[in-house]
């Protein structure tokens, strides 16, 4: 039988999640031994930010997440390039793709998610097909980036379009196909997507609505693409942006509950005791719909690990902030929204909107209320700087019905509380110092 090493906390996954457990367990337990499992060859990065670096707005040492000793000087054993492939929570060990194996007395899987391939003929084949998801990808499309002219984008949703515009701005022909009628259908409403669409192609961005790739034509390389329609578009760099699955494959064959991503609770446990799970990997708790779901979000995945963390090092915490976030950037157009997204075809009768719309400005906002007045969602496009306030009167579960038509003001802030409101939210800050 092989040796074994066994650790006090075993992470699977390098990103957000893991950064934020070790940096819960540490602030508790400092001497507990801790390894990390990541399949990349790679220090920690920031998977947001690699439409930044390829738009030339910040430099590849900026994408690391954190600097280059921190694992050394948190103590933590990383064992790089290698992959877990089963977890024995039995014997509480893991196996990894090299046969080696790892005890553990608590568990974290934050292996984050998977882009999502559609079963079109040739994908799996062609040299210039990638996702937008890692730094390997990244590294193929700087390599086409030399000698390629037209890009095909598939999928209009957050990472297709954050693709499209990093494209763009390297100069390329940037062709985007959504098999949708708008753009970011699951994430706004058809307002702001229209927004979106009119910014795309006055960038001069080609759209194909209800539209998608039929065959790819090429043996090797991806040479054009014949849509279902029909037409055929040249095409040098193909980037598949159509979503991201939950990476959870390690809970196939074992007692851990998955719905739409592993299950836990609200200290980020497992169905299986001694195993946590956070990040894109994990269904966890929504506060403003009181359900769990997948919750993609780098915030939330660092919370979610740091809530771990504590609960691994035996100091219970609750992950009860956690909600669906995006803030977005598309050419000129700037977009946040958070909690219920009500988007015309999915209208909760229980739910009240009220929006605003300035033609001329392109500022937008729009607001989901509930029967009692509280702020369950909100969209806002051109002015987004006080979107921490509206989340804060979310988080709170503030009724908002004496002041409602407030929200819409362009520097709309805490002075325009009530008085003992905006004391009750500021307090905590003023105490701490904070303002």
């Amino acid at each position: 039988m092989c040796n074994m090493d066994n650790y006090k906390y075993l992470i699977i996954g390098n990103s957000a999640g893991a950064v934020g457990c070790i940096e819960g367990l540490r602030s508790i337990d400092k001497s507990g031994t801790v390894a990390l499992v990541a399949e990349e060859d790679s220090h920690v990065y920031s998977r947001a930010l690699i439409p930044y670096y390829l738009s030339g707005r910040i430099t590849r040492e900026q994408m690391y997440y954190r600097p280059f000793d921190f694992y050394d000087r948190a103590r933590v054993s990383v064992i790089k390039g290698h992959r877990a492939v089963k977890i024995d929570s039995a014997e509480r060990v893991v196996e990894l793709d090299n046969g080696g194996r790892l005890g553990y007395g608590r568990l974290l899987i934050a292996t984050g998610g998977k882009p999502v391939f559609p079963p079109i003929p040739g994908f799996d084949q062609q040299q210039n097909v990638f996702g937008f998801h890692s730094l390997p990808d990244l590294q193929g499309i700087e390599k086409e980036l030399i000698y390629a002219h037209n890009a095909v984008v598939l999928g209009g949703g957050v990472i297709g379009l954050m693709a499209a515009e990093a494209l763009h701005k390297n100069g390329m022909k940037v062709h985007v196909l959504e098999l949708s009628e708008r753009l970011l259908a699951p994430v706004v409403d058809e307002t702001v997507s229209r927004l979106v669409e009119d910014a795309l192609q006055k960038a001069g961005v080609a759209l194909y609505l209800n539209n998608t790739i039929a065959q790819v034509n090429g043996d090797d390389w991806v040479e054009s693409v014949t849509l279902k329609d029909g037409q055929i578009i040249p095409c040098d760099l193909l980037i598949v942006g159509v979503g991201v699955a939950p990476r959870a494959e390690l809970a196939e064959g074992t007692d851990i509950a998955f719905n739409r991503g592993i299950v836990v609770n609200k200290k980020m446990q497992t169905s299986v005791p001694g195993i946590y799970a956070c990040g894109d990997c994990a269904s966890t708790y929504n506060f403003v719909t009181g359900a769990g779901q997948n919750l993609p979000l780098w915030p939330n995945a660092y919370l979610g690990g740091r809530i771990a963390g504590f609960n691994m090092a035996g100091i219970e915490r609750a992950f009860v902030q956690g909600t669906t976030m995006n803030a977005m950037h598309f050419f000129d157009v700037n977009i946040v929204n958070a909690g219920i997204n009500v988007t015309g075809s999915n209208q909760d009768d229980s739910l009240g909107v009220i929006q605003e719309y300035e033609q001329n400005s392109r500022n937008y906002r729009k607001f989901v209320l509930s029967e009692s007045g509280q702020l369950k969602g909100f969209i806002l496009v051109g002015q987004i700087a006080r979107a921490g306030i509206f989340l804060n009167l979310m988080r709170r579960q503030i009724d908002v019905r004496a002041f409602q038509q407030d929200l819409f003001k362009k520097d709309f802030g805490y002075a325009d509380l009530p008085d003992a409101l905006r004391w009750e939210l500021l307090q905590d800050d003023v105490i701490l110092g904070v303002v």
